[in-house]
């Protein structure tokens, strides 16, 4: 893999990004105008705002990521692009790499100011570190992002990229423990929640707002989180076509 061809596809990326008002604002102010909205709603229970607002920190990026990854990619696609770069000396495994650096770039941004404005304008309590909530969320958006990147290959249109969203993103939301502890689930369910990645995202949030300290469980989360992204990024890699229909 050569890092100056990646990064000569993540600078293209990004100044395609820079040219589109809206994804920018998707991305960087979607996320905390909801968290606002959920400030007021949760208003007279600070408690019940702290679990969910930490755990939406780690959500949020991943949906929205998740959405504008997918379309951005699958415009690529459509419009031709993707395919002469392919003709170009550039392997599947360098174009994807500089999609999710470009998009990762973003993903920094957007969890950062999410973050900041949760702990510092929102007052969310947490017992932990703020960069250890900062990491979770991070790499949460980086793991919509290699979701995004996948799921585009098996579009046809930006219609059917968002229809992707409920099969892969809703479920997850569901069982992910946000709504409901995942121990007081069926069994069935609880063992669907195990293998979904959104799990160990909101089981991260929840030990940072929980114990000042690094706990197992959190280095356990992070890790699974992590390796969900490489793997996606990996089959998006492998699922790459090089025709656009």
């Amino acid at each position: 893999m050569s890092p100056t061809r990646v990064l000569a596809t993540a600078r293209r990326v990004l100044r395609q990004l820079a040219h589109d008002p809206r994804t920018i604002a998707l991305l960087l102010l979607v996320p905390v105008l909801l968290l606002v909205l959920l400030y007021y709603v949760f208003d007279a229970d600070r408690g019940s705002f702290d679990f969910i607002g930490s755990s939406l920190l780690g959500i949020f990026p991943m949906v929205t990521m998740f959405l504008v990854t997918s379309i951005a990619t699958l415009r690529e696609r459509t419009s031709g692009t993707l395919e002469r770069l392919m003709t170009m000396p550039l392997g599947k495994a360098e174009l994807v790499a500089g999609y999710a650096l470009a998009f990762g770039a973003f993903a920094v941004l957007q969890a950062t100011l999410a973050t900041g404005v949760a702990l510092w304008l929102l007052g969310l309590d947490i017992a932990g570190s703020p960069w250890l909530l900062l990491l979770v969320a991070l790499l949460n958006a980086l793991l919509g992002t290699a979701l995004g990147l996948f799921v585009s290959a098996f579009a046809a249109s930006e219609f059917q990229a968002v229809q992707f969203m409920p099969a892969v993103i809703f479920p997850q939301l569901l069982l992910c423990g946000l709504f409901a502890p995942r121990d007081t689930m069926q069994p069935v369910l609880e063992a669907v929640s195990a293998v979904l990645p959104m799990s160990y995202s909101v089981d991260g949030m929840t030990q940072v707002l929980h114990h000042a300290d690094v706990t197992g469980d959190f280095v356990r989360d992070v890790l699974i989180v992590s390796a969900s992204a490489v793997a996606v990024l990996a089959l998006g890699a492998a699922t790459l076509r090089r025709r656009t229909a």
